[in-house]
């Protein structure tokens, strides 16, 4: 693939901070914008991209909706807001997808980029898991965020490249919207009018 970032400003101004939110965005929903827009607000950050995965070797697939789809969405969210990006850059990579393989490609092709990992502590406390994780925490800074369920007592706080933030704790799910939009019930205000307005075109998640 040749152009792998959608960017809604096509501003020539080089960005060199820049973070990098990985999800299944199936789909993407008002918790993932309201933390994105928390990283650029409240650190050095002065981009994040959206990196949907094809595959999350952690997940099963058959539970995805195609990536073009999630891919579409995410640009519907987004469309409008000049420090965000979408990034199908997994998409013609070898499948499942790992992190660490998409880190050291983004590294290669900019390098005038400097790229943080956006997780979850319930990430964070799975990182171990990850294929090459000790690469990752050793090359790349890492901010983390709390969510209800999460109990932060990980040794791999005191890791020098892993940052805690205190961000509001946002409890919205993509497995809830989808069932919600199953039953048929009224999601609207838990996405973004143009995801759920894509959502009802396509039929998607009933």
């Amino acid at each position: 693939m040749t152009n792998t970032i959608y960017d809604s400003n096509r501003s020539k101004k080089i960005i060199t901070e820049t973070g990098l939110f990985f999800g299944s965005f199936n789909p993407i929903h008002s918790g993932h914008l309201m933390m994105a827009q928390y990283f650029v607000e409240y650190t050095d950050l002065q981009q994040v991209w959206f990196v949907v995965s094809p595959q999350n070797p952690l997940k099963k697939k058959a539970s995805l909706l195609p990536q073009h789809h999630r891919l579409n969405m995410v640009k519907a969210a987004i469309e409008n807001h000049h420090k965000f990006r979408a990034s199908d850059i997994e998409f013609a990579m070898p499948q499942p997808s790992y992190t660490i393989n998409t880190l050291t490609y983004l590294k290669e092709k900019y390098p005038e980029k400097n790229f943080y990992l956006l997780i979850g502590a319930d990430n964070l406390a799975n990182l171990s898991k990850w294929k090459n994780y000790e690469e990752i925490l050793n090359n790349f800074k890492i901010f983390v965020y709390k969510r209800f369920q999460d109990t932060i007592n990980h040794q791999l706080l005191e890791h020098p490249h892993v940052s805690i933030l205190d961000a509001p704790q946002i409890e919205i799910s993509s497995s809830f919207i989808r069932a919600g939009i199953k039953k048929g019930k009224d999601m609207q205000f838990f996405l973004h009018e143009n995801v759920y307005a894509y959502i009802k075109e396509m039929y998607l998640y009933q």
